[in-house]
């Protein structure tokens, strides 16, 4: 079996949308300031629902904003 990774471009979308702060995007998709942060750091993989509310803060598919990648070990 292969280890998985699920990346984002969450930082970067926060950016590009008027400098975003991580408390602006978590009061906006329902969650706490730390979850954004493990979020975007990789070290935390959000539900479906959130991942979703998410890319539709920034108005994008979700596979625009989060990327999975499973690797052969």
């Amino acid at each position: 079996m292969g280890s998985e990774h699920l990346s984002n471009n969450v930082r970067r979308l926060r950016f590009e949308h008027g400098q975003m702060t991580q408390q602006q995007l978590a009061d906006k998709v329902g969650v706490t300031r730390q979850t954004i942060i493990a979020i975007e750091a990789g070290n935390y993989a959000p539900s479906l629902p959130l991942a979703f509310r998410i890319a539709q803060t920034f108005g994008f598919s979700i596979e625009q904003v989060f990327q999975y990648d499973e690797q052969e070990t």
